[in-house]
């Protein structure tokens, strides 16, 4: 880091002569840089009324002028401000590594928009190319003003601060006054003041310098040092941590192994072996709403219970997560991101056999009201495969054209509403499908057995037609979608955050200033005391003025009549 214009004219208040020479623009010396502080711009040999001519920097020319500018302050900034803008699109869509049934739903309702967003990675911000150059490049330009900086500071902190100038009056801030004490005594109560105000204090034949602030640059680096810390935890937490998602119908359970996950992101750095050994069962879910007002229907809260199992052979434990009350084992975090319904209907085919009997998990298609889809696959069904594809609607109301809709997303009237048709399901071609829907190219290779119907409600039974069978809606339960999540970095991370907002509390609350004060006999006997100030910070002059008025009262105060008690 460069210093600043206040850095240059605090240590050097009598430049003005040399500041003038210089600007004739007069070396005298050949082969000396032009003003373009442009790379490759030089000045022309001889100094012979020539403009600036270009010449080659090479190689290591190049490469020092891109390590100075990608380690500049600039540079610094406008880094951490595209880091912030990359991770914008993280929370504005859904990410596969967090909502993957949302990212599929996304892809349903548009298809060629989520097409173009994918091949962004706009669904994977987090793990994309480009997030991870802004991520490296603002580590890189960090370290290289953090380094600089902070030798720098050491040896400002080392070295005394500077002589007073000869001519305090030239100062922005300056004051004088007359003192019965005589110029030594003025001087040396001065000094005592200042000390007991925690001013660093150095003295010297007629004069005292006085300097206050440091903390303000110590905020400053705590900072960037924050952020760095920041950086290496998120980095430390992506090789060594672990996420994934689970879907868990009440009654169901999960032990922590990677074939138990729906999806599962592991680091570079782990391995199977490395998952905590824990597990637990989804006893009850509950959801609550609120019933009536204008607020109907907005959720108020939802709660799991869980039994959990620490580690193999380990006594259960009741717990109720919830979505800010986490499940910690051995810093392996189960989080509640997620809730939806899973009716239960019992299927059998056309030869007497029961071909399915449980609970399907639907998606809301309604997030106010939770009407939901899911999709069952009766593969085992004879004489032909079956597929069911099913409107739940949690609290059914009719309307006068002969459709039904949900008005609450609670289950008071939970109803179901059944298309099924027969045929191949293809579930033996070797292609991936959704458990969730249907491919409707597939469809249509089935057989239609029934496409309207009236809703069957808990207990009540569809008969296919064709001899294919019967459907009967057996119950409601309700699915908790789950994050399992591991960061070891996540701690360092917390103290990173803490750090980061420290130093920069610090930098914008404090100043850094300068006092000077000297001392002459005066006329009359006693002493005519000069003071001068001047602040180190960008726009802090108006805040140091008063500083200075109250700074020059009590010296006059203490020099008349000694040190009064600190504040």
């Amino acid at each position: 880091m460069t210093r600043t214009d206040d850095d240059t004219r605090a240590d050097t208040v009598d430049t003005a002569p040399a500041a003038q020479a210089g600007e004739s623009g007069e070396s005298g010396k050949p082969g000396e840089s032009g003003a373009s502080g442009k790379p490759g711009a030089s000045g022309k040999p001889g100094g012979s009324g020539g403009g600036p001519a270009a010449v080659r920097l090479g190689a290591i020319g190049w490469a020092r002028w891109f390590w100075r500018t990608l380690t500049s302050m600039r540079t610094a900034l406008i880094l951490l401000f595209l880091f912030a803008l990359a991770a914008v699109p993280g929370s504005l869509l859904p990410q596969r590594g967090v909502e993957p049934a949302d990212v599929a739903q996304y892809f349903r309702d548009n298809p060629t928009y989520a097409e173009w967003l994918d091949r962004l990675w706009l669904f994977d911000v987090f793990r994309a190319p480009w997030f991870a150059a802004i991520y490296l490049l603002l580590f890189v330009s960090l370290i290289g003003c953090i380094v600089p900086r902070t030798g720098v500071y050491l040896r400002e902190l080392r070295r005394r601060p500077p002589a007073a100038p000869r001519n305090l009056g030239r100062l922005p801030q300056h004051a004088s006054y007359d003192s019965e004490a005589g110029p030594e005594q003025a001087l040396a109560r001065s000094a005592e003041w200042l000390r007991a105000r925690r001013f660093r204090v150095a003295t010297g034949d007629g004069w005292v310098s006085a300097e206050k602030g440091y903390l303000r640059e110590t905020g400053n680096l705590l900072f960037h040092v924050a952020l760095v810390g920041l950086l290496v935890a998120v980095g430390v937490g992506s090789l060594y941590g672990y996420r994934g998602n689970v879907l868990l119908i009440e009654g169901t359970g999960f032990a922590n192994t990677v074939a138990a996950y729906d999806r599962y992101i592991p680091g570079s750095q782990v391995s199977a072996e490395s998952l905590e050994p824990f597990s637990f069962q989804l006893d009850d879910f509950q959801a609550s709403y609120i019933a009536a007002g204008e607020r109907r229907g907005q959720v108020l809260d939802y709660s799991a219970k869980l039994r959990v199992s620490d580690s193999p052979g380990a006594p259960e434990r009741d717990y109720e997560l919830k979505v800010n009350e986490p499940l910690d084992v051995n810093g392996t975090m189960t989080y509640l991101i997620g809730h939806g319904y899973a009716p239960t209907f019992k299927v059998v085919d056309g030869k007497g056999n029961v071909a399915y009997d449980g609970p399907v998990a639907c998606l809301a298609e309604n997030i106010q009201t939770y009407a939901s889809e899911c999709t069952i696959k009766v593969s085992n069904a004879q004489p032909e495969q079956l597929g069911l594809s099913i409107r739940f609607l949690p609290s059914t109301v009719p309307l006068q054209d002969g459709s039904y809709v949900s008005v609450f997303p609670g289950a008071l009237n939970p109803t179901a509403q059944i298309r099924a048709f027969a045929g191949d399901l293809g579930l033996a071609d070797g292609i991936p499908q959704s458990v969730y829907l249907f491919d409707q190219e597939r469809l249509k290779k089935m057989k239609p057995l029934v496409m309207k119907a009236a809703p069957l409600e808990v207990g009540q039974s569809m008969e296919l037609p064709g001899g294919h069978g019967t459907v009967t809606f057996t119950g409601v339960k309700e699915w908790a979608s789950l994050q399992i999540a591991y960061d070891p970095g996540r701690l360092a991370a917390l103290v990173a955050a803490v750090g980061a907002v420290l130093g920069i509390v610090l930098s914008l609350t404090l100043r850094r200033r300068r006092i000077w004060v000297r001392a002459e006999q005066g006329e009359g006997g006693g002493s005519v005391v000069q003071v001068g100030g001047l602040t180190r910070t960008e726009g802090g002059a108006g805040g140091f003025a008063e500083e200075f008025a109250d700074i020059v009262k009590a010296l006059s105060g203490a020099t008349a009549s000694g040190v009064k008690d600190a504040r």
